[in-house]
């Protein structure tokens, strides 16, 4: 599982940690702790260091190659679990692979370099995203991203592959356009007035390779949004407003008196929330819908944002246990001196299946983002919370896990997928 340093990057003095080393570390441990083989495991990694190419070598002394819209910090890798009430938490892991190429795009070459190398080796094709190659790969591409992957990593060493592409890579002006070309060319010629209005549309996600019902997924942002709001947009979800709502509050928390606006409704004034609309089979009617709000924007640490995701987790008849020893897989820092190391809380409703809780979860190779202040301990959750639940929530923070090359660095974070 070794690959030379590619041209302009720097060679690791030895015993320095290098980006390779951090991520495959993490995603072992993830592995054993949600039960895949080693060798998958191993499989799994070794796409991941080959598609970061010359990247991995990358020494974590150093600052990050490129401002990534990936991660706060930059890393261009990210985690996530996928909670349902009937399996095992699912494992996935987010990928930037031309995350060295400051150019979008010889990124998104590298990106779709990377693509047909997993499509023969895992015998899927590639014809959906070769069809949309003008739309996302301009020859003078714009914008915070190129192309990522992710990969459902499943038992088996056969994965689902996901490619999330920019709707504004012919400049912001232009992605509504590109996603309704997009949507048309893949055989959606109605989807789009089933969108929601927007604020922004930062991703045009496809399903390629080993999925009973692949999907086009479309992201759209909502600055300012508020349970009212949510609840609106998911009407044609299958969920029922309670859930949303309490969805919305769990994760968000109580906010900072400066946000609540007077006497109006509790609303995300700093990053977004983005919500996802997919589409399978030619319907042009949605088949799921997502509410993804970035936790990590509005609590104070990640030991609140942890018991959080646990209230939410055991609301829902899901083992919260899993998540407690990812986050002891993925760092060895107390998750009160940072916060970000649960970057969203997602909650995901698909036609003909259970809903689904997904945490994303930041690699911080580079830098821990330190707590906020402003957001006092114990912020609010809801009423229906019982002291049982607060209790699990907060005692999770006690798990231990095994040692990391954590660096810091003085650069400045910005902000990502706002």
């Amino acid at each position: 599982m070794t690959s030379r340093p590619g041209p302009g990057i720097p060679a690791a003095s030895p015993g320095e940690t290098k980006l390779g080393d951090h991520v495959l570390g993490q995603l072992r441990r993830l592995g054993a702790t949600v039960g895949l083989s080693e060798a998958d495991t191993e499989l799994y990694g070794q796409v991941l260091i080959a598609s970061l190419a010359g990247a991995a070598h990358r020494p974590l002394s150093l600052p990050p190659a490129s401002p990534t819209f990936l991660s706060d910090d930059h890393t261009p890798v990210e985690f996530s679990l996928a909670s349902t009430p009937d399996a095992a938490p699912a494992l996935r892991v987010l990928v930037e692979p031309g995350w060295v190429h400051s150019d979008m795009a010889d990124s998104g070459r590298a990106g779709l370099a990377a693509i047909r190398a997993m499509g023969a080796r895992w015998g899927f094709a590639t014809d959906q995203l070769d069809a949309l190659a003008d739309l996302f790969f301009p020859a003078a591409a714009q914008g915070p991203l190129a192309l990522w992957y992710a990969l459902d990593l499943r038992a088996g060493g056969v994965p689902g592959v996901k490619v999330y592409l920019n709707p504004s890579a012919s400049g912001p002006e232009s992605a509504a356009r590109t996603v309704h070309e997009a949507l048309r060319r893949l055989g959606y010629g109605q989807a789009f007035e089933q969108l929601p209005p927007a604020a922004g549309y930062p991703f045009l996600a496809l399903d390629l390779g080993a999925w009973p019902s692949p999907r086009v997924k479309v992201y759209v942002s909502h600055p300012r949004m508020s349970a009212d709001d949510a609840c609106a947009l998911s009407r044609t979800s299958g969920a029922t407003a309670a859930d949303i709502r309490y969805f919305f509050h769990a994760a968000a928390g109580s906010l900072t008196p400066s946000e609540r606006g007077g006497n109006g409704p509790l609303r995300l004034v700093r990053r977004p929330a983005l919500t996802c609309h997919s589409f399978t089979g030619g319907d042009s009617d949605p088949s799921g819908f997502t509410l993804h709000i970035p936790v990590r924007d509005y609590v104070r640490d990640d030991e609140e944002a942890l018991a959080r995701a646990t209230a939410l987790l055991t609301r829902a008849g899901m083992d919260p246990t899993v998540l407690n020893r990812s986050l002891g897989a993925l760092t060895q820092r107390t998750l009160a001196d940072g916060v970000g190391l649960i970057a969203y809380l997602a909650l995901v409703y698909e036609r003909n299946r259970p809903p689904r809780l997904t945490a994303y979860l930041s690699s911080e190779a580079h830098r821990v983002r330190p707590p906020q202040e402003q957001y006092p301990r114990g912020t609010w959750m809801p009423a229906q919370l019982t002291q049982s639940v607060l209790d699990l929530g907060h005692q999770a923070v006690g798990h231990i896990s095994p040692p990391t090359a954590q660096k810091e660095v003085t650069w400045s974070p910005t902000a990502s997928r706002s």
